[in-house]
C-alpha cells in the first residue's frame, strides 16, 4: 500500500505487488507513471507518505537495506576519479574489505570487457561504458536484493547479454530482483512476472503465467478463400482480417471448438492457432 505525495500531487497511489525471491520481476510504465518515486521509496531514498516496505514479511530497516544493490535511472559515479578506485570505495562503503572489493571488481570489468581501463577516469568512457560501471557498483557487494532502475539503457547487444547472464546468476543463488526498462523485448525475455504502473496506480501484478492466461483468448485463421464472412459469425469478437487470414477473439474453448466445426463445414482451413500474448502486449492492453 505505498502511497507517495508531492503536495497536492499523488505520484505513487497505494501500491501493492510482490518480487518473489530468485526471478526477476519487471517493472514498466510510461514516463511519469511512478516506477522511480516507487524503487526509491523501498531504497529508503525517498520516504512513504503511507504504507510500508516488507523484507520476508518484516519492515525493511537500513540495515536490510545495506545489503541491496541499488542502480539509480542517473548515474551517481564519481566522472573525475579511476574506475577501480572508486568502485574499491563504494565496495569499502557495504564493508567490503579493500581486496575483495578489487577481486570483485575487476572480476565485474572483465566480464564487461573494461578490465584493461580500471586506471581511466570514468569521464573518458562512453556512456554506455560509464553504464557498465554503474551496473557493476551495484552488484559488487553480492547484494541479497537487486533494485535497477533502466540498467539496460544506453547498452549495446553484447553488454546486455552480460547483464542477462549476471541477473540470471544472481536469481539462481535466490535473489529478488526488480527492474524497469522501456525495452518490452527484454522484459518479454526475461521476467518471470510484470508490474504495470499507469498514474501511479498498479493496472497489472503478476507471474507471467497467470498474465497470460488472463490475456483475450484469441486465434489466427486461414481460410480458402476469403475470410470476409468471419465478420457475422456469431460467438466471437474479428480484431482484424487480412484476405484469407483473420485474427479472432473467443470467450472460451467451447466457443473455439464449435467455431472451428463451422468453419470446416464451409470448406478448407488452412490454419488455426491459438497466440500466446507477449508480456509486451499484455502492458500495451492494460495501459490503453
Amino acid at each position: 500500500n505505498l502511497t507517495r505525495k508531492f503536495g497536492d500531487k499523488t505520484a505513487v497511489d497505494n501500491v501493492t505487488f510482490d518480487v518473489p525471491a530468485g526471478q526477476m520481476t519487471g517493472f514498466v510504465g510510461g514516463n511519469g507513471a511512478g516506477k522511480t518515486t516507487t524503487m526509491r521509496m523501498i531504497m529508503g531514498v525517498l520516504t512513504a507518505t503511507a504504507g510500508e516496505v516488507l523484507l520476508n514479511g518484516s519492515p525493511v530497516t537500513a540495515a536490510d537495506r545495506s545489503h541491496f544493490g541499488y542502480m539509480p535511472e542517473e548515474r551517481g559515479l564519481y566522472p573525475k576519479q579511476p574506475i577501480l578506485d572508486q568502485l574499491i570505495y563504494l565496495g569499502q562503503l557495504h564493508r567490503m574489505s579493500a581486496a575483495d572489493a578489487r577481486r570483485e571488481a575487476m572480476d565485474l570489468l572483465e566480464r564487461f570487457t573494461l578490465a584493461d581501463r580500471y586506471k581511466d577516469k570514468l569521464e573518458s568512457l562512453s556512456l554506455g561504458n560509464q553504464q557498465r560501471v554503474q551496473i557493476a557498483a551495484s552488484l559488487l557487494h553480492r547484494p541479497t536484493v537487486l533494485i535497477l532502475d533502466e540498467p539496460f539503457s544506453g547498452l549495446d547487444p553484447a553488454a546486455v547479454d552480460s547483464m542477462v547472464e549476471l541477473l540470471r546468476e544472481r536469481t539462481a543463488a535466490g535473489v529478488p530482483v526488480l527492474f524497469s526498462s522501456h525495452q518490452l523485448d527484454l522484459v518479454d525475455r526475461l521476467c518471470d512476472n510484470l508490474v504495470v504502473l499507469k498514474a501511479g496506480n498498479v493496472m497489472a501484478a503478476g507471474s507471467s503465467e497467470s498474465l497470460r492466461a488472463s490475456a483475450p483468448r484469441r486465434h489466427r485463421i486461414t481460410v480458402s478463400p476469403d475470410a470476409g464472412w468471419l465478420r457475422d459469425e456469431p460467438g466471437l469478437r474479428v480484431i482484424d482480417v487480412a484476405g484469407p487470414t483473420a485474427l479472432l477473439e473467443f470467450d472460451g474453448d467451447a466457443d473455439t471448438q464449435r467455431f472451428l466445426s463451422s468453419a470446416l463445414a464451409r470448406g478448407t482451413v488452412e490454419e488455426f492457432t491459438p497466440l500466446r500474448p507477449t508480456l509486451s502486449e499484455i502492458y500495451r492492453e492494460v495501459s490503453a
